[in-house]
């Protein structure tokens, strides 16, 4: 468990993700910038290798995910989606309180990490088995009331997370069983990541973004800049390992850590 007033990480990444067209689409909304601990140095944008496609592409970020934290130091990832659905998804679908087979059933039916597939072919039945594991738009997790974010299950509109979500699980499935131990999905794998160890957490930039200058960058980047800049000056200040222990009563921290939670919240 990480100690108060103590870095807990020696890299900080941002990322910004997009539900558009297909996993191995170049995509402008997805955006990755990285920190290191010093405050004196700003987050920067981590573009594709050279000589490849101008943005990222979901696959390609998933993929440079592994190999970063595979081979890099003790790394906190925040992505921008939801890492889980509300608790009346498992009810309604009875579904065991079990966070990784719940990945695994939902890539059965929503397989977005497939090269042809993308979150509109399931949704319109061309594709995948999507309506049998649908869920309800009035439907929230505890964490997107306590910020007032739209559900997961909300798409269409303007600022909604679904697609994003929808197309993004399957690849933290991927990370999962690519990585093994070296990452802890926190708060899935304990409320308490080890030290020395990457994490990946959800993030919710709208918490952050007005706190830093916008200067040049699009909001898609000043969304993953303000995501690694946040984690940097919590980390650097000696207050991060607070906000991984959110102040909840036993109940509402056990039905999170089904839904999952947003870092940042206390």
């Amino acid at each position: 468990m990480f100690s108060p007033r103590m870095r807990c990480f020696e890299r900080y990444v941002g990322i910004d993700y997009s539900g558009a067209r297909t996993p191995t689409s170049s995509l402008k909304g997805l955006r990755i910038y990285s920190a290191s601990p010093t405050q004196a140095h700003a987050p920067v944008e981590i573009t594709p290798p050279a000589g490849r496609r101008k943005y990222w592409s979901r696959r390609g970020i998933a993929e440079w995910l592994v190999a970063e934290i595979r081979n890099g130091p003790p790394t906190l990832v925040g992505i921008d989606h939801a890492f889980s659905f509300p608790q009346r998804y498992f009810e309604r679908h009875q579904l065991p309180s079990d966070w990784p087979a719940f990945l695994d059933d939902f890539q059965r039916h929503w397989p977005t990490d497939q090269d042809h597939l993308s979150v509109d072919s399931i949704r319109d039945g061309s594709q995948g088995a999507g309506a049998e594991r649908a869920g309800n738009s009035r439907w929230r997790r505890m964490c997107e009331e306590r910020c007032r974010a739209k559900s997961v299950f909300h798409f269409d509109v303007q600022g909604s997370v679904a697609k994003s979500t929808h197309s993004g699980l399957p690849w933290l499935r991927f990370l999962r069983r690519e990585l093994g131990d070296r990452v802890h999905f926190w708060p899935f794998d304990g409320w308490a990541p080890p030290p020395h160890r990457s994490v990946i957490a959800e993030v919710y930039p709208s918490l952050w973004n007005k706190s830093f200058p916008m200067e040049n960058r699009s909001p898609d980047q000043h969304d993953a800049y303000s995501v690694a800049r946040w984690m940097q000056e919590r980390d650097s200040e000696g207050t991060l390992a607070g906000f991984f222990q959110p102040q909840s009563d036993k109940n509402d921290r056990l039905i999170a850590s089904r839904e999952g939670w947003i870092l940042g919240l206390l």
